[in-house]
């Protein structure tokens, strides 16, 4: 579609949220009207945006920001009469904000077309559907009402039901028409490609959702339409969908798995017919050494949330060992198994989860994955056993390393680790962004929490 075709659409509408995405992953949004919109937006710009208001951009002295919205992103929203919507690039006057999240997953984009190679990335996002979540947290109050396959559950103790909501049909499963609507949604108006939804391992009401990927920005802008989408459906019904990494105490979390493969015009540049193990070729052996080798720096952006270590716990399907492996879920990165054809194989990162920003994230697993291949680092042997069950002596003896346990470490580890960040990641960007994941963590480790007064009240 032309520019005047897109504007010919925008005018017919009433209003058009002009939405960006922060330095630590959060969807923001200007409304306007649809009457400011002409071609010229898309060549200058609307300044619109107050930079020292948005997490992570700009201090006061140079908060004047320009939103510049992508034509391709162009959608109408359904649930809302007269609105629609463009993903923008942020701009400071003319030039790129070298801290706009969306311009790491372009210059990555940019930089692999330059050598006649193109990123093949999708995402499977875990998300739970709650009927109310309330917390006060100077209060101690904090109540979620969960819904669970007899029901609604209530309360913040221990849920230790059965697992056995993998895969459950209607009615155990409620929310089928809820899913059809996401995916019909996502499909008609936003031109995603659903694949599929099902009910998650989790008891509560958890479930995942599947769409066909591309080049890093387009599967980075869908992550955040795919977000938007379902939280917005939700609420129509009365709902919360939370893409919270671990919600719940003794259940599965949510993950954010990303598929990844690399192609140079038609050809697959993982696939390897001749190999024996996986179908997998020496480029993608270096890429998952790579991963490897960064995976313990990597966590501060995949993993990005106090939160998010408390889903990367042995148990519950969640990877905390940095291995390699075919069809094995205990693995950080798995090589899936479905099938042995040229068009599908790629390697899985297990690791992430919804709460990473994903511009960031998804650019930093194939920068990770792209120095493993500079380098020619090797991942060792694939380990095909159930990597929580082999003891921690063994373990060390095969020198398998474990993901960080806390936000902190990971920070720690991003901060001695990042030169492999640095063909699309600006400096700034970086430290400003270790600066904030550091204030989040403090601020969020400062607060008592319900569980330490039950436990600690008395002593």
């Amino acid at each position: 579609m032309d520019l005047n075709s897109v504007v010919d659409e925008v005018k017919k509408l009433k209003w058009v949220e002009m939405q960006f995405t922060d330095l630590v992953g959060y969807l923001r949004t200007v409304l306007v009207s649809s009457d400011q919109i002409g071609v010229e937006v898309f060549s200058n710009g609307m300044g619109k945006l107050d930079g020292s208001s948005v997490k992570g951009f700009t201090g006061i002295e140079e908060s004047d920001m320009n939103l510049k919205p992508d034509p391709s992103t162009f959608a109408v929203m359904p649930w809302e009469e007269g609105l629609g919507r463009f993903i923008c690039d942020v701009y400071k006057a003319s030039e790129r904000f070298a801290k706009d999240p969306r311009l790491v997953g372009q210059k990555l984009d940019e930089m692999l077309g330059a050598e006649n190679l193109k990123t093949f990335l999708s995402a499977e996002l875990e998300f739970f559907i709650f009927n109310k979540v309330s917390a006060y947290v100077d209060g101690w109050k904090q109540s979620y009402e969960v819904i669970s396959d007899e029901g609604s559950w209530a309360g913040v103790a221990p849920f230790n039901k059965a697992k056995d909501g993998y895969y459950v049909p209607y009615p155990k499963d409620r929310f089928l028409h809820l899913k059809m609507e996401f995916g019909d949604v996502l499909k008609k108006y936003f031109k995603l490609q659903v694949e599929v939804l099902h009910h998650e391992v989790a008891a509560a009401s958890q479930h995942e959702i599947n769409f066909r990927g591309g080049t890093t920005t387009y599967a980075a802008d869908a992550i955040q339409t795919v977000k938007y989408v379902i939280k917005a459906l939700a609420y129509k019904q009365g709902l919360i969908a939370t893409f919270m990494p671990k919600p719940l105490y003794g259940d599965n979390g949510s993950g954010m798995h990303v598929h990844v493969s690399i192609w140079r015009g038609d050809e697959n540049l993982f696939y390897d017919h001749n190999d024996s193990y996986a179908g997998l070729s020496q480029f993608a052996r270096y890429f998952i050494g790579g991963l490897i080798e960064h995976g313990r720096a990597l966590s501060a952006i995949v993993s990005p949330t106090v939160n998010s270590y408390k889903r990367l716990v042995p148990g519950y399907e969640a990877p905390v060992y940095l291995v390699w492996s075919k069809a094995n879920r205990s693995a950080a990165i798995r090589v899936p198994a479905y099938s042995n054809s040229y068009k599908s194989k790629r390697i899985e990162y297990r690791p992430p989860d919804p709460s990473a920003n994903p511009y960031l994230a998804l650019s930093a697993i194939v920068l990770a994955g792209l120095d493993g291949i500079r380098k020619k680092r090797e991942p060792g042997d694939p380990i095909d056993e159930n990597v929580y069950r082999i003891p921690p002596m063994k373990r060390r003896e095969l020198g398998i390393k474990e993901l960080p346990g806390s936000l902190e470490e990971a920070l720690d580890e991003l901060e001695a680790d990042n030169e492999w960040l640095r063909p699309v990641f600006s400096r700034e960007l970086i430290e400003t962004y270790i600066e904030l994941k550091r204030e989040e963590a403090r601020k969020i480790n400062s607060y008592p929490t319900p569980v330490e007064i039950m436990m600690y009240y008395d002593v």
